[in-house]
């Protein structure tokens, strides 16, 4: 019995994930065809906006930390969010279900982009993209799968050597990696450092919330 339930789990259609992707780009199609005035009052509209969260309107600016996560700024911006996305969506998505996914990345999300908003003070900057929702994913990722180990391409000159290196050490470089820019500033190169680092230890308490549910699951 459980063999044939971790079978099926292994096996599930990863329809939320594949529906994150397709809004992504939906929006971002849409986003790239309207007019730029158009286009800018939509991101100032709809993007999170850390000035209109800290001035006593915050209750008006819950929507927007849900829609800016679909808002993408250029083509690198959402191809590099959604191959993260992808990569640790999948298996998050078949140990935790569809619906325990969605809610990983649009509530661990949008409190990234709350924490990004409380950094960055007063300014009238949107914070957009799903960065801190991916992030919430790896975050996840790294709790549900500790000992997982993921591929990586080394060039050696002409050649490309494939070899597996532990999850935990990739995703721990990147840890370092946000934080020494948090230190060099908030919203260095136009990045949200802090929504990422929001994101990924909400993802890390969701995935320890979680396991004893999913354990339950299994038993069952």
């Amino acid at each position: 019995m459980f063999v044939q339930l971790e079978q099926r789990r292994r096996s599930r259609f990863p329809w939320a994930t594949l529906l994150l992707v397709a809004a992504c780009v939906a929006c971002y199609v849409w986003f790239s065809l309207v007019d730029p005035v158009q286009r800018g009052l939509w991101v100032a509209r709809w993007g999170t906006v850390p000035a209109r969260l800290l001035e006593g309107r915050w209750y008006s600016e819950l929507l927007p930390l849900l829609t800016s996560l679909f808002i993408h700024v250029n083509w690198l911006h959402v191809l590099g969010n959604l191959l993260f996305l992808v990569i640790f969506s999948v298996p998050a998505e078949r140990a935790l279900g569809p619906r325990r996914l969605l809610f990983l990345f649009l509530v661990g999300g949008a409190l990234a982009n709350l924490a990004g908003a409380l950094t960055l003070g007063h300014t009238s900057t949107p914070i957009v993209g799903c960065s801190g929702a991916v992030s919430a994913v790896v975050g996840a990722y790294l709790g549900l799968f500790p000992r997982a180990r993921l591929g990586l391409v080394l060039p050696l000159g002409i050649y490309f050597q494939f070899v597996q290196v532990p999850a935990l050490v990739l995703i721990g470089i990147w840890v370092l990696v946000q934080l020494l820019f948090t230190w060099v500033g908030p919203s260095f190169d136009a990045v949200v450092w802090w929504a990422h680092i929001g994101g990924f230890v909400f993802g890390l308490g969701y995935a320890a919330v979680a396991r004893p549910a999913l354990a339950r699951e299994r038993r069952r």
